[in-house]
């Protein structure tokens, strides 16, 4: 006990910022789901009623599977185009200003891009219109929520391919050699040497993309609004919806409790992919 005590003291600056901003709004969050609460009225203790009425509400698993359908777009062509390009920039002269170029949109500020996205790709008025094909994506819903995917790839692919790059340059080139004086071709030595050693960095960003899927908001709020016709409703928007347009605060703090619980269960199961793939490695 005597040991543990210096360790929990040093580890108090840590902690404490994590009890107040975290675990603190959490369950204050968790107070506010058994509510029936508008947030101009006087709150009135419903139990786990709106948990039910979540449950059994169509638009919430009709968001819930939207949110599905953009992981699904959004994460294949995320990893690959991660693995892809570290891979072919690896080693190039121009290495450093071509991963500047592409970690640079997401340093943009939001409403920046979006309002650039708009001026290029609006169908019937955007500046790329006059001269490209461009699919009514503010009319029809498949367009639409692939739209928000490309915005979304846009904006994170330069982050991907920092993980991957720098997972790549751990892998000791002797390996390499070793594979091709045993007489492997380039996509030998990449399927049978560097993808092994790339598991933690392809676990790590397929768990954090599903992370960030499971709680994308701002890009469907900025571009969509959730439309057309609730096609691109994610789970981040209809609990927006449900707070902040329809005044139901409680309900939508139930919506948030569910969207936490799914978060801790993809960042355990990003926990279990990194450690099994650090024992493989």
């Amino acid at each position: 006990m005597r040991k543990k005590l210096p360790l929990l003291l040093f580890s108090l600056p840590a902690l404490l910022p994590l009890l107040l901003f975290v675990l603190y709004p959490f369950l204050e969050v968790v107070r506010f789901s058994t509510w029936d609460w508008s947030g101009l009225s006087e709150p009135r203790p419903v139990g786990l009623k709106n948990y039910q009425t979540l449950f059994q509400d169509p638009a919430f698993w009709k968001s819930l599977l939207v949110t599905l359908e953009f992981m699904l777009l959004a994460l294949p062509p995320f990893l690959a185009l991660s693995l892809v390009l570290a891979v072919v920039l690896d080693g190039l002269p121009y290495e450093r200003l071509a991963k500047s170029l592409l970690f640079l949109p997401g340093l943009v500020t939001l409403g920046g891009a979006t309002l650039s996205w708009y001026t290029l790709f609006t169908p019937e008025y955007g500046a790329l219109a006059q001269f490209l094909p461009i699919p009514p994506w503010d009319r029809e819903g498949f367009w639409a929520l692939l739209m928000v995917v490309l915005f979304t790839l846009w904006r994170h692919l330069g982050y991907g391919v920092l993980v991957a790059s720098a997972r790549l340059k751990a892998i000791p080139k002797t390996l390499l050699e070793a594979a091709y004086v045993d007489g492997a071709g380039p996509l030998e030595a990449f399927r049978y040497v560097v993808l092994p050693l790339m598991r933690p960095a392809v676990a790590f960003l397929l768990v954090v993309g599903t992370i960030l899927s499971l709680q994308s908001y701002a890009a469907v709020f900025l571009l969509t609004r959730g439309g057309p016709y609730g096609a691109t409703r994610v789970l981040g928007y209809y609990l927006y919806e449900a707070g902040f347009e329809n005044f139901r605060l409680g309900y939508a703090a139930a919506i948030t409790v569910v969207l936490l619980v799914l978060t801790l269960l993809f960042a355990y199961a990003q926990l279990r992919l990194l450690r099994h793939g650090d024992g493989e490695a």
